[in-house]
């Protein structure tokens, strides 16, 4: 079945068009622009057993970078600037605290940017024939001589790149290779990806990258040799470097297996360790995350107590799996709602996010809607057997309960903590909370886009 599209916006208002396959700990691919188009792709069988072969282990998220695909065209400059904040759209509309990321060719020096810019969230990095620096290779001989076709023979430059820039082994393949390209892309694109990847340079970032990387090419590439690979992974702390056979820059574009079982062997040493959930040492300052179904006793009134409680495990299993996919400790459940514990402001608040959105998405087909309340506050709880205790754990509760279903309300302290992370704050006022002598100021938290 075809992936659903969906979209997320930049900071900078550019929607961005992206899908997810599989489920399981995520894993990111970056688009290399301007040749990309998430829909057009999947038509194309190679492609398409290629998405379907990472998705069988792990959640894949495949993108179209602005101005490319079925992105919004506008802002289109394919800087790495443009490129990164394009990436943190899709994985903050996604929720996703902790994933790897895959630099593919030429969005290989973005993902190394992102990867040294947020090293809490990329568990491990794929590196797939590309470079640190776009002058290195761009201006080999063979590549201003292909890019000279672009204007004089849009036709011939697509069947030329396609033979011989990708590697295709045969005529039939590359022809139809060749077709997408011209689909999915325009002769004033490719020029100005040219030019912009000329100006790409992240050598001075390779030491700073503290994910787990590998880096894997192919050894006969005519335009890009192994020496390149080499030098990228002799300059990244511990990378690890996979030579294959082949001459396609496309991993789709020879033995998919060979290059799938070397990503899962990576993949797979860190993915059981990354999704085990974060348990804060006694007396640790935490996050404390509030839950609560709204109408739930209605519910149950309406359907009666086996078809509400189907309901609501459907409710239990969608909160339990986001919150272990962002290292939320689940403290207790309380029938229709749950108390979690997060040794980090930003991912209970990251957490929240993907929750909403994920009953959000749930009630776009279900047949009854669920809508969630969330409360959050942090501070330094007691803990006595596994449970947490204590007057911030109390304000937590207090408003969970004072929010409305589908609204995320937090305390000032879960506010000034996460000042310069990227999240939205409406300041709601101050309310009095029972229990509590002083009003208390609430700030309700932006998921929607």
């Amino acid at each position: 079945m075809e992936p659903r599209i969906q979209y997320a916006k930049t900071a900078d208002g550019v929607s961005i068009a992206f899908w997810t396959l599989g489920e399981g700990m995520p894993c990111v691919q970056m688009p290399s622009p301007p040749w990309s188009h998430v829909q057009l792709e999947w038509q194309m069988p190679a492609i398409r057993s290629w998405y379907e072969r990472l998705a069988e282990k792990r959640q894949f998220v495949r993108f179209d970078s602005r101005g490319t695909g079925l992105s919004e065209q506008k802002g289109a400059d394919f800087s790495l600037d443009t490129l990164v904040l394009d990436l943190e759209a899709v994985v903050d509309r996604l929720g996703l605290a902790r994933f790897a990321l895959g630099g593919f060719t030429d969005s290989g020096p973005a993902a190394i940017s992102y990867a040294v810019r947020h090293p809490e969230r990329v568990s491990h990095l794929l590196l797939w024939c590309t470079y640190a620096c776009g002058s290195d290779y761009l201006q080999a001989p063979e590549i201003p001589a292909l890019y000279a076709l672009v204007d004089k023979d849009w036709h011939l430059f697509t069947e030329t790149l396609a033979r011989v820039g990708l590697g295709w082994s045969t005529a039939e393949e590359a022809g139809r290779f060749a077709e997408l390209l011209r689909e999915i892309t325009t002769p004033e694109a490719v020029q100005k990806a040219w030019r912009a990847n000329l100006k790409l340079d992240v050598t001075t970032l390779l030491p700073q990258v503290r994910s787990p990387t590998m880096v894997l090419h192919r050894r006969d590439i005519r335009w890009m040799t192994t020496d390149m690979a080499k030098g990228l992974a002799s300059h990244i702390p511990d990378a690890r470097l996979v030579l294959l056979e082949g001459t396609s820059v496309l991993p789709f574009g020879g033995d998919i297996e060979v290059v799938a079982r070397a990503i899962d062997e990576f993949l797979g040493e860190g993915e059981e360790a990354a999704t085990v959930t974060q348990q804060p040492e006694p007396g640790a300052f935490r996050t404390v995350l509030f839950t609560d179904v709204e109408g739930s006793t209605a519910l149950t009134h309406r359907l009666g107590d086996r078809k509400a409680r189907d309901v609501l495990r459907e409710h239990e299993r969608i909160t339990r799996e986001v919150l272990k996919a962002h290292g939320g400790a689940e403290v207790k459940t309380m029938g229709d709602g749950f108390m979690a514990s997060f040794s980090s402001v930003t991912r209970a608040v990251e957490c929240a996010i993907a929750l909403q959105r994920a009953f959000a998405e749930r009630n776009e087909s279900a047949g009854e809607p669920l809508h969630i309340r969330v409360g959050l506050n942090a501070g330094e709880p007691i803990e006595e057997e596994g449970d947490l205790f204590g007057a911030m754990v109390i304000l937590a509760a207090r408003i969970a309960a004072k929010a409305q279903g589908r609204e995320i309300l937090a305390s000032l302290a879960v506010r000034e903590l996460c000042a310069g992370k990227g999240f939205l704050f409406a300041d709601t006022g101050e309310v009095t909370l029972k229990g509590f002598e002083e009003p208390v100021r609430l700030y309700e938290v932006a998921w929607r886009d």
